[in-house]
């Protein structure tokens, strides 16, 4: 494996010194971007993108190719663990992810296996592997998973919900069979993350998208008791350093302390906490990714270097911040917005 050419994304997240603050966008590789349209048409279908690992690494690669992006991240979808478990993913046009099978009783999640990341989901592990082959150490790459909460949501649901109703009920009714499935979770998330950075991962990101649906005490005890289990069991050293961990909670800014005390190196912020305000609440205890609206990337450029220079001079410091978006990207953004951000967040933050 090549030496890292940039690695101011994995020093900020161990909150080491920095020329500059790194940046990455959260759904960097997706469909605002005319050439991954094109190469997800060639793929057929969104999971066959997902599966083919030259064309998931192609579409790696095409914001990097665009942007002075810090980090590249892996090209798959965090529904795939439910998918190796035998739930049968697809997407319907224009409503997102469904499943065939959901696990909406108690038999049916006791019936679930955990899969093998290298059988069940080798697909993965071979995208890992070639992108960062292609990378060629130019920046480093992030691997990542769902939440089991997150997961859970989609698994007993069926597809996305706006209420929960589904696995909610669970959650009240039958606790014990939410929590097996939760704990069955946990377990695939490990085996899955530590997969991949034996694959080549130099950083790892769980995305609990859902975990600010639910009250202070369920939220602790149905999300970030799983997520505290997965960060004790990953691997975090390869290559002769630090592999760093991300947790990002959407909606959980009430959260960040108890976040900060599972032993993660860094909390994502969506954009409804102040960035200043949440340094202040952690401290020197983790690094900080994030914060800006997506939205933003729908004004002008003088607007969007307006509020990406809130952002920055948001953080105190020159180490332990890495810039995102609050959120994944949108898919109408012009693309060209996104060169003006990155560019942006160097300018501004660059200490030469």
């Amino acid at each position: 494996m090549s030496e890292l050419k940039n690695d101011r994304f994995l020093r900020a997240l161990l909150k080491e010194p920095v020329d500059k603050t790194p940046v990455w966008i959260m759904r960097q590789a997706g469909r605002y971007l005319p050439e991954y349209k094109a190469t997800r048409a060639e793929a057929g279908s969104f999971m066959d993108l997902c599966k083919n690992a030259e064309l998931a690494c192609e579409v790696t690669m095409q914001p990097l190719r665009r942007y002075d992006l810090d980090a590249a991240i892996l090209f798959s979808d965090i529904l795939t663990i439910p998918d190796a478990m035998g739930l049968g993913l697809y997407f319907a046009e224009g409503e997102g992810p469904r499943f065939e099978n959901p696990v909406d009783t108690a038999a049916k999640i006791k019936a679930l296996g955990v899969p093998d990341p290298e059988d069940d989901l080798g697909y993965v592990m071979n995208a890992v592997r070639t992108i960062r082959k292609e990378l060629d150490g130019s920046v480093p790459l992030i691997g990542f998973s769902g939440s089991p909460w997150t997961l859970a949501t989609y698994m007993v649901e069926g597809s996305s919900s706006k209420d929960f109703a589904k696995v909610k009920g669970m959650l009240y009714s039958d606790p014990a069979s939410l929590h097996l499935l939760l704990d069955k979770l946990a377990d695939s998330v490990i085996l899955y993350l530590n997969a991949q950075v034996k694959a080549g991962a130099q950083a790892l990101m769980i995305f609990d998208t859902w975990g600010g649906s639910l009250t202070p005490q369920t939220y602790r005890d149905f999300s970030l008791h799983y997520m505290a289990k997965i960060v004790d069991g990953l691997q975090r050293e390869a290559d002769g350093r630090k592999v760093p961990v991300v947790l990002f909670t959407k909606g959980g800014a009430q959260w960040l302390e108890p976040m900060a005390d599972t032993g993660c190196d860094a909390l994502g912020l969506d954009w409804t906490i102040d960035i200043a305000e949440a340094q202040r609440r952690v401290g020197d205890r983790v690094a900080l990714q994030g914060n800006m609206d997506p939205c933003v990337l729908y004004s002008n450029p003088e607007s969007i270097r307006q509020q990406v220079k809130a952002v920055i001079d948001g953080f105190e410091g020159n180490t332990g911040h890495v810039f995102n978006l609050g959120h994944g990207i949108h898919q109408h953004i012009n693309p060209d917005n996104v060169k003006v951000l990155v560019d942006a967040v160097h300018e501004f933050s660059s200490n030469t």
